[in-house]
């Protein structure tokens, strides 16, 4: 346990942890902020910081006085301030992001770094009330995988500053819009992406994270939510200047007002504090990731759009070589709701031209099914057998 730190560096990593609690608008009681500083000036270790509040709790519950809110974000607080302070490395893997949900959560929920098993939607402040979709947990485990499994393949030694910061946010926005775990998803996003940024060897200060955690929050919504009824669109910009003001030193002014679907009239446009357009440049360190000997051979290059839906695989690989109805690849993929289907998966691969119907002048034609183009079976072929058996494995078996 490296407790050894200097002050401050312990009371920025207090600070991250207590700020983090607003992503999910919780926050920590009196008790826990001067139990933190009773460690951040050496007086207790953080192993007795855990055992001090465990105690309060017990005491308090066993009195009926307990918050549950508070109960949640102290201890929630107290693990991210031990994963901070030791420094802990990450292991960038499926296993890994599990045993890193579980070392966040231990002590606050049963299921820490257990799958999601139901599906998940809600409502949102940002969105006017207006709920969000998330994936299908049948699905999870192989969209996180092949989410972890693209990502190895991004080369940030050698990108612009530009594609850096867009590619980083479309993979957070990923990894927060599969809510692979049961709890505490924009939290479990937040610490992951502090230590992916320190697995990159990206140098950057925390008080982003520590500020402005609920816009963090609405910007992973905004970049996730699309209503073409009401003409609102995935919006991936305000998450980018939450990255450009955490890697880079702008100052976008990050209130949460700028972010709504219905903003005020002196609200609809976001404000750079600093007039310049470019302040700095992301330096990620070289050979900070271990690439497997298969990842380093060539393969055909797939357009990056349909990397950014693993949706699109799961459908592909569901249709395969076969003509399939919509309630037939419902099945395939072990999907009950229609609309989410046709907004998530088959709306997506018709718009890139992945996927035809067989009478395309008659749309709802009582005998309507659908196949992959040459396109298609193009894209399922670079993507590699070992990928599509993957997911395979977590289709239904009536389907493969």
């Amino acid at each position: 346990m490296n407790d050894s730190l200097d002050n401050i560096t312990k009371a920025d990593a207090w600070q991250t942890a207590i700020g983090l609690q607003a992503a999910d608008r919780l926050s920590t009681s009196d008790y826990l902020r001067q139990t933190a500083q009773k460690h951040v000036e050496g007086k207790i270790d953080i192993g007795q910081v855990n055992e001090l509040i465990n105690r309060y709790y017990l005491e308090m519950n066993t009195q009926e006085a307990g918050d549950s809110e508070s109960e949640n974000a102290d201890k929630t607080a107290v693990n991210i301030a031990r994963i901070l302070v030791n420094q802990e490395k990450l292991d960038f893997s499926t296993e890994g992001l599990s045993l890193l949900h579980r070392n966040i959560f231990d002590g606050v929920y049963e299921n820490a770094g257990m799958p999601r098993q139901v599906e998940e939607t809600k409502r949102e402040w940002v969105l006017g009330g207006d709920s969000i979709s998330f994936l299908n947990p049948e699905v999870l485990p192989g969209s996180l995988e092949y989410s972890i499994s693209k990502e190895n393949s991004f080369q940030y030694e050698s990108a612009s500053t530009e594609s850096l910061i867009s590619h980083l946010s479309s993979f957070i926005s990923e990894i927060w819009h599969l809510s692979a775990f049961g709890e505490g998803n924009t939290r479990f996003t937040a610490v992951f992406t502090i230590l992916y940024l320190n697995y990159l060897g990206v140098d950057f200060k925390f008080d982003t994270f520590k500020n402005d955690s609920w816009y963090f929050h609405n910007a992973l919504v905004r970049a996730n939510y699309r209503d073409l009824v009401k003409n609102i669109d995935f919006e991936p910009i305000y998450l980018e200047r939450f990255f450009r003001n955490l890697l880079l030193g702008e100052q976008w002014d990050l209130r949460n007002r700028y972010l709504h679907v219905r903003p005020a009239a002196e609200w609809s446009v976001q404000p750079k504090v600093n007039s310049s357009e470019r302040t700095g440049q992301v330096q990620v360190k070289h050979n900070t990731r271990k690439v497997k000997e298969e990842d380093k051979k060539p393969t055909r290059k797939i357009e990056e759009n349909y990397l950014e839906n693993p949706n699109i695989l799961f459908l592909a690989v569901a249709i395969g070589e076969k003509f399939l109805s919509v309630r037939e690849i419902m099945e395939a993929l072990g999907l009950k709701g229609r609309d989410n289907f046709l907004k998530l998966y088959l709306t997506p691969a018709l718009n890139n031209k992945l996927v035809t119907p067989l009478y395309p002048k008659s749309p709802k034609h009582p005998r309507q099914k659908y196949l992959l183009t040459q396109k298609g079976l193009e894209f399922l072929k670079a993507t590699g057998d070992e990928m599509v058996s993957r997911v395979q494995r977590h289709l239904s078996p009536k389907s493969i």
